[in-house]
């Protein structure tokens, strides 16, 4: 089945490209998502006449998603996680915990959008993919920190302060 596509498809190729597929991926797919159309001659110049518009369009897209990356590449993504003897999680750090951090941070993206490997399972700063548009991927740090909090000692020099002034109002209530 030929077809010409409408829109940048992953693995298949950009827009105006005309494409042969099988009848199956273009009929249950391509056609229906808008992503494609029938190859014919008269569509062919219906498309030439679209082109700018869907070509402004990508393009439109695509610096909205440039923005959104250089947003992304400057955040400091910080996720407290428990953990236990040697620094090792309970559980793991997944797309749909990096998304809510990213939420909480005030930048919405879809967890589908973010790119994993597998879940982290250490502690530190990894680098994690975020597909923005078919040509846009941003690179967000991470950082995956202990929640628990050290107890933080005292200063030897405030207790003995603390003593003095105990033992002068001590003595001046005598």
């Amino acid at each position: 089945m030929k077809l010409i596509l409408r829109a940048d498809v992953e693995n298949l190729g950009n827009l105006g490209d005309v494409v042969e597929v099988k009848p199956g991926y273009g009929r249950n797919f391509l056609l229906p998502q808008g992503l494609a159309m029938v190859a014919s001659p008269a569509n062919l110049k219906v498309f030439e006449q679209e082109r700018k518009k869907l070509q402004a369009r990508m393009d439109a897209l695509r610096a909205d998603a440039q923005g959104l990356q250089a947003r992304l590449e400057a955040l400091d993504v910080v996720i407290p996680m428990h953990v236990g003897d040697n620094d090792k999680l309970y559980g793991s750090v997944t797309s749909t915990i990096i998304g809510d951090a990213l939420s909480a941070l005030g930048v919405e993206v879809d967890r589908r959008r973010i790119l994993m490997d597998a879940p982290i399972r250490t502690l530190g700063e990894h680098p994690v993919r975020v597909r923005l548009h078919a040509s846009v991927i941003a690179v967000v740090p991470v950082k995956v920190i202990s929640d628990h909090q050290p107890e933080v000692e005292e200063e030897p020099a405030e207790p003995a302060a603390d003593t003095d002034e105990a033992s002068a109002d001590a003595s001046a209530a005598q």
